[in-house]
């Protein structure tokens, strides 16, 4: 019979954990960026793809908006397309009451739409 340390059992429970999200998503880093979902990490992929090709003029990540005193809304993207005008992306897997909610706020206080992917 094999006896383990305290701290060995801890490593080995720690390395072993699958490490679950509240919404299943994984979180993924690329370019020293860490993203929400693997989702989210392939549209930031996308977006690079389409600057280099110059198909946009440029983006943004995770941009921050305030609503309201105390209530921030922030996006996944802003994208700068070529004839000047913007998007605001939110990839999106599961959709809560508190961005419902925000989402409804910003699109009414800066009349702008946001969207989904």
């Amino acid at each position: 019979m094999e006896h383990w340390s305290i701290e060995d059992y801890k490593k080995f429970t720690d390395n072993n954990k699958m490490k679950k999200t509240k919404y299943r998503s994984n979180k993924t880093s690329i370019d020293g960026h860490t993203f929400d979902s693997q989702k989210e990490a392939e549209f930031y992929c996308d977006l690079k793809n389409r600057l280099q090709a110059k198909d946009i003029r440029g983006f943004c990540i995770q941009p921050t908006f305030m609503l309201a005193k105390g209530l921030k809304y922030k996006a996944d993207f802003i994208i700068f397309n070529n004839d000047g005008s913007e998007e605001i992306i939110d990839v999106k897997g599961y959709k809560t009451k508190e961005y419902i909610a925000k989402k409804k706020i910003f699109e009414d206080k800066f009349n702008l739409k946001i969207k989904e992917i």
